[in-house]
């Protein structure tokens, strides 16, 4: 699996996909941290560009409107202590993007093809030079499919609410099966939607995290590279 292009600087990409809740963040920043990569969030860009939308109070069904402020829109991913910041035309809305509002419609806006085109492009930039762990939904099957290293993380919804559960706010006033219910029905609209929907690569290993703690799947995933790769560059 190793290709000539990963060669060239003794580095590849690696591709982690799977649904809401799953951990790809976590492990996807901790794997990159190992490898010495650089960690893109592909889902932060969207939630920022949805964060916006909902702040100028532009429906996702207003797709001309959309189109034209994503023009103007600058999104700047920072590695930082705590992970990454996410600065939106200079404003770090790190925190705002990760609120029930936006995650309960980024999706809406996700499935606006021409959005989805923009933001690949931005995405397929960052990765041209190869040593990046990029984590979504369609990440090795639509925005790297020629990755060297393929994954895609799930989990029971029970365990991935879970998850997000604890990871709350104590601000917010959400049980454990509204949070089900939440990530079951981004789940159906993620799926279903007809603009690179949320679907596993063919040549991708599937990895059930259910009764896995962070450190093995990282662990897990960094072997898989040092196997693609033969441990050089690594």
């Amino acid at each position: 699996m190793t290709s000539q292009n990963a060669a060239e600087n003794g580095k590849m990409n690696v591709a982690i996909d799977g649904p809401a809740g799953a951990g790809k963040s976590t492990v996807a920043r901790r794997v990159a941290s190992k490898l010495s990569y650089v960690y893109v969030d592909t889902g932060a860009m969207y939630r920022a560009v949805t964060y916006y939308m909902l702040r100028h109070e532009i429906e996702p069904e207003e797709v001309d409107t959309v189109l034209t402020h994503i023009k103007n829109l600058e999104i700047e991913l920072i590695p930082d202590e705590s992970g990454q910041k996410v600065f939106l035309n200079g404003e770090d809305v790190s925190g705002p993007i990760r609120s029930r509002e936006v995650t309960g419609i980024v999706s809406m806006y996700s499935q606006i093809e021409e959005l989805r085109s923009h933001l690949v492009e931005m995405q397929r930039e960052m990765a041209l030079r190869k040593g990046v762990v990029m984590d979504g939904r369609d990440i090795g099957t639509t925005v790297l499919p020629d990755a060297e290293v393929k994954i895609f993380m799930t989990a029971s919804v029970r365990e991935r609410a879970l998850r997000r559960f604890k990871e709350l706010e104590k601000t917010e006033d959400l049980t454990l099966e509204q949070l089900e219910r939440d990530i079951a029905a981004r789940d159906k609209l993620d799926q279903e939607r007809e603009v690179s929907p949320l679907r596993q690569a063919e040549d991708a290993i599937v990895l059930d995290t259910t009764s896995m703690s962070i450190d093995e799947v990282v662990e897990h995933i960094v072997t898989r590279c040092m196997d693609v790769r033969g441990d050089v560059g690594l």
